[in-house]
């Protein structure tokens, strides 16, 4: 096994870290501008992989004027973070999964480096966090997911301790700490966490695990055919009921996780750390758990950024409150939404993003042009799920846990079946298109280069 060098710089990146107790993309930054306001045809909330692709999708329809597309966004960098999980597991550097944000834009874009205080949407305006007014014709909200670090009593300190076995691949200043921790564990008892509720990309807290799992087999340090006698023991908890949402890929797992000796604890929702003890809460009023440590690794809370909420444009749980089909707004007909922040019942992966972006780009030019929307999201998205060194589960799915398989249909295999060609589209394949076309709007997954 390639063995990834960690960043020298790490120590002392980590010790002076300043990790936001929201997220990273937090759209409540302060600029000192002068307030004033501007009108565009199209203002689009949130550079992500959302934003940004359907940013340039707009604009590869040739409709629009410089200008006439907005794009808002407080962050410098634009970050990769599918890529995250391969860092975590000592494949790729971080520094090479992330952009300046500003040199991934068009240029016929207005980009406005700031985040939003609110949106009224009876007014068709947005005022940014430096006091700046927006009015738009249409609004396209798209700001990912907050992730609040304090949903879990104790884990902000433990970040930020260098010394700590505790880490999570969830923030571009912690993924490389990940495999740190994996390292320089002799021996002991290792968990992995997946919280109850919406998060980033489901499968990503175990794919963390099977590839920890593979880098101490390969040490010799873990006997996935006699466990209990091996130097390390190895616990999945998660908030879930299952290993996955959908059952095909779920039976599989858990097959997996079985066959390897790892104790799953279900309904097992993180809500502490206190040192190297990990407490756990339980469903239907049981008694919490509390588990020994010796290395943590931590899924946050996560949630859709409050602004959402605030301006009257989600739903109950804070999401943007779309169709499921056509991504417009239930109550206001020119608001769209894709991505994390959407109320669209997938998984929140950039693979649904490709699926989802066409789809909205495609029904906003319909109603600008006065004709009814027809394209439909059928809720496809994707999980490549790394299930050992070499190896990935492909998962792919659409509404309701169905399988959509590229490669079933093209060729007739069953993807449940982990192979060394998911691998390379993973490792490799996937972080190239993404620089090289889905940010420019140009990739449509399964579907190929789009125009």
């Amino acid at each position: 096994m390639r063995r990834q060098v960690i960043n020298p710089a790490w120590n002392a990146t980590l010790t002076g870290l300043r990790i936001s107790r929201c997220s990273q993309r937090n759209f409540a930054s302060v600029s000192s501008a002068t307030p004033s306001s501007r009108s565009h045809k199209i203002v689009v909330v949130g550079a992500g992989t959302a934003g940004i692709a359907v940013s340039h999708q707009l604009l590869r329809a040739n409709k629009f004027s410089p200008q006439d597309i907005a794009i808002i966004d407080p962050a410098a960098w634009h970050h990769y973070q599918p890529g995250w999980t391969l860092v975590g597991g000592g494949l790729k550097n971080k520094e090479d999964l992330r952009r300046k944000l500003v040199d991934l834009l068009d240029p016929r874009l207005k980009f406005y480096n700031s985040g939003v205080a609110t949106i009224a949407p009876e007014d068709n305006s947005v005022t940014l966090a430096d006091g700046n007014k927006l009015n738009y014709e249409q609004l396209v909200v798209a700001p990912g997911l907050s992730i609040n670090y304090d949903g879990i009593q104790g884990l902000h300190d433990a970040l930020h301790d260098p010394s700590s076995q505790v880490s999570t691949i969830y923030n571009y200043d912690t993924c490389d700490k990940a495999f740190l921790t994996v390292e320089r564990l002799n021996k002991g008892t290792a968990i992995f966490t997946q919280p109850a509720g919406v998060i980033k990309c489901a499968g990503a807290p175990q794919k963390v695990m099977w590839l920890a799992l593979d880098y101490w087999k390969r040490a010799g340090l873990y006997s996935p055919t006699n466990p209990s006698s091996s130097a390390i023991n190895i616990t999945f908890a998660t908030g879930l009921p299952a290993m996955f949402a959908v059952p095909k890929y779920a039976a599989k797992l858990e097959e997996l996780r079985k066959e390897r000796g790892v104790e799953g604890l279900f309904q097992h929702d993180l809500v502490s750390i206190d040192g190297n003890v990990a407490t756990f809460a339980r469903p239907n009023g049981d008694a919490k758990v509390a588990r020994k440590f010796d290395l943590l690794h931590v899924v946050p809370k996560m949630g859709a950024p409050k602004f959402i909420k605030d301006s009257g444009i989600g739903n109950e749980a804070g999401y943007v409150d779309v169709d499921d089909h056509s991504l417009r707004h239930k109550k206001y007909p020119n608001i769209w939404s894709a991505g994390d922040a959407s109320s669209l019942p997938t998984s929140k992966t950039a693979a649904a993003v490709t699926s989802e972006a066409p789809v909205l780009v495609r029904n906003l030019l319909q109603v600008m042009g006065g004709q009814q929307p027809d394209a439909a999201y059928d809720g496809y998205t994707s999980c490549p799920l790394l299930t050992e060194y070499g190896k990935v589960l492909l998962a792919e799915f659409k509404y309701g846990g169905e399988p959509k398989e590229t490669f079933d249909d093209w060729l007739g295999i069953d993807q449940v079946e982990p192979r060394r060609a998911f691998y390379h589209l993973k490792k490799d394949f996937f972080p190239w298109v993404y620089y090289a076309s889905m940010v420019k709007g140009t990739w449509g997954g399964p579907k190929g280069w789009i125009n």
